[in-house]
């Protein structure tokens, strides 16, 4: 193992959950942050007093900020370099070329994991567990890039190489535009009835979930990656305008809803193969404490596993229906073991 000591700048929610990860995982770790309040919370949740000098400094701070940290940091002594964590790489790489410093000790990366809480204190070790690990390894010292990818495989990250601009072209579609549209979504909401909010299902709340983000974090990332979500703005506001001009048209509707399918069916299924089609199984469960542990205990017994769920409270109730995804070929054994096992288990759809 190429690590036994990494420092990182920057003890918010990536940070601080890289630093977990790693002390789990036998690296000491040294956390560092501006904010003395957050680097001592940081560096009593990772509980390690690592000495002598970090083979690995790695800047997690946000990206208006990486500037600065690189300045700060760039006299510390470290065996190998330095590797960052944005969520953009293009301005990072512009930044670290444009200030002196040696770019072949700098490796870009970006982990697709994160949380709609930040902070230490939602840090979690297994964040980044098979989740894509952005790396721009091009020109980089060859000992840094190994080091880079061991951080990577310690935390159970999968390792892709993508240079530095299609990287920020990808991530604007698949988690910036995301953002995006989710906040404006959920600002739909405000001034509601709150009679009609009583009525959200999951639909609604899955689409929003993300819009929970922080303004802060937010506002830099769309910024630095301007353009490239513009573009993709672009075309949903003239797609939204044009399904406005047909919303009476049947058929325009239709051209809207299947597009959304297609492209529904283009995300990779589990463990990134092709979708599955599942089976859905409605179950009523008493709203209180230990019913979905006992539920999920049984379908364990069953040999039977959750694919995905969903579940729903109906207002002023206290019960609710949790929706189990299934494989077809397991949905009627599961069914029958549960209905003897006294669940209330409704019809297959």
């Amino acid at each position: 193992m190429l690590l036994s000591h990494v420092r990182i700048v920057g003890s918010g929610l990536i940070g601080s959950s890289i630093g977990l990860a790693l002390v789990q995982r036998g690296v000491g770790v040294t956390m560092v942050d501006s904010d003395s309040g957050a680097q001592a919370l940081a560096q009593d949740l990772v509980k390690s007093a690592p000495t002598g000098t970090p083979d690995l400094i790695i800047l997690a701070s946000p990206i208006s900020s990486i500037a600065q940290a690189l300045e700060s940091e760039k006299s510390s002594p470290v065996k190998l370099g330095f590797m960052d964590i944005s969520s953009v790489k293009t301005k990072v790489k512009v930044e670290v070329s444009t200030s002196g410093f040696d770019s072949a000790r700098f490796l870009p990366t970006h982990p697709m994991a994160g949380r709609e809480v930040g902070g230490a204190q939602s840090a979690r070790a297994d964040l980044f567990q098979a989740r894509p690990w952005i790396l721009d390894s091009a020109g980089v010292d060859p000992d840094l890039r190994l080091a880079g990818l061991e951080v990577i495989s310690l935390l159970g990250a999968v390792a892709i190489e993508m240079d530095s601009r299609s990287h920020d072209e990808a991530v604007a579609l698949v988690s910036h535009l995301p953002q995006l549209v989710a906040s404006l979504l959920a600002g739909q909401l405000e001034g509601a009835d709150e009679a009609w909010l009583d009525l959200a299902g999951a639909g609604l709340r899955d689409t929003i979930r993300i819009a929970g983000s922080s303004p802060e974090l937010w506002k830099e990332i769309v910024a630095a990656n301007s353009a490239a979500i513009a573009p993709l703005l672009t075309r949903l506001i003239e797609d939204s305008q044009r399904l406005l001009r047909g919303l009476s048209d049947e058929k325009v509707v239709a051209e809207v809803i299947a597009a959304g399918q297609r492209g529904r069916d283009l995300i990779p299924g589990k463990h990134g193969g092709q979708q599955r089609s599942y089976t859905y199984l409605p179950i009523v469960i008493d709203d209180r404490p230990g019913q979905l542990g006992s539920l999920f205990n049984a379908c364990a017994k069953a040999d039977v596993n959750i694919e995905d769920l969903a579940l729903e409270h109906s207002p002023g109730q206290l019960t609710a229906v949790i929706t189990l995804a299934i494989a077809p070929e397991d949905i009627g054994r599961l069914s029958e073991f549960l209905t003897k096992d006294g669940w209330n288990v409704h019809s297959v759809s």
